[in-house]
């Protein structure tokens, strides 16, 4: 009896911490269908006349449909690259550097110390010597060293948790290195590395501080988004919030198109186990 009341208080306990961080997201979606009269309102509206003039204004400008397009690219090459040097360098380390290993991870684990204002203006000077200040080859390249460093970092302990003894069966097989990792390892840590490109992800589809000093007008969404703070003199506070779930969006997108990805690969590897 004690240990269900306790259990049902747990669970109680979770449903509001889950409430409690989904309020936010759920008033700023409702806020993006609302008029600014129905926002500003003292007493907040729960029942109102929902409208896409917000979606309108938004899908409708040309600056902000850049700025969707130019984090879309910018994003997904720095995480495609990322992932692609990350995740084979961080196999190697878990299984063949492990003498420099942890001195290699705190290394790639340090570059993520380094605050972005610390680096914004050299690499402004550099670009501008190079040629390539406010383009979008010039935003991956700095988003490479977050995206390969955070990969790096996390991917290691989930290869670290592939049982060695499946690489050496699958080698003794007659596998290659290549085989091993791409039929064996990989698959198994998968859903471990399912985070870690999310984490990445999240991490550059909202980085600020360097897409503003590095770009003018190709400027990423995040950058676009915070410039909208007035149009005439009142605050667009329901424009605001359809800028803010048009930002959310595209992550939810990833983190489906990886879940079926990684889904698939851990079939693939139960059938070559099997």
């Amino acid at each position: 009896m004690v240990s269900l009341i306790l259990r049902n208080m747990a669970r109680a306990a979770l449903g509001l911490v889950v409430l409690v961080a989904l309020t936010p997201i759920l008033w700023t979606t409702l806020g993006a269908f609302k008029q600014l009269r129905d926002i500003v309102t003292p007493i907040p509206k729960l029942f109102f006349t929902p409208t896409l003039e917000n979606f309108a204004t938004i899908l409708g400008n040309p600056t902000i449909r850049d700025g969707l397009v130019n984090s879309v690219i910018v994003v997904a090459v720095a995480v495609g690259i990322g992932a692609a040097l990350g995740i084979p360098a961080a196999h190697t380390l878990a299984r063949h550097a492990r003498r420099y290993g942890d001195d290699v991870q705190f290394f790639v684990l340090s570059l993520r110390f380094m605050p972005p204002v610390a680096i914004a203006i050299p690499f402004i000077v550099i670009y501008l010597d190079l040629g390539i200040y406010d383009s979008l080859g010039g935003l991956i390249l700095v988003y490479l060293v977050t995206t390969i460093s955070t990969v790096i970092w996390l991917a290691v302990p989930a290869f670290d948790r592939v049982p060695r003894e499946i690489e050496e069966a699958a080698a003794m097989e007659g596998c290659t290195e290549a085989e091993v990792f791409w039929r064996f390892s990989l698959p198994i840590a998968a859903p471990s590395l399912f985070g870690a490109l999310v984490f990445t992800f999240v991490l550059v589809w909202n980085e600020l501080l360097l897409a503003l000093t590095l770009a003018a007008q190709n400027a990423t969404l995040p950058v676009v988004a915070a410039s909208i703070t007035s149009l005439g003199k009142e605050v667009p506070w329901g424009v605001i919030n359809a800028a803010t779930v048009v930002l959310v969006l595209p992550p939810l997108v990833f983190i489906g198109l990886l879940m079926g990805l990684i889904n698939t690969m851990v079939r693939g590897g139960g059938r070559a186990k099997g």
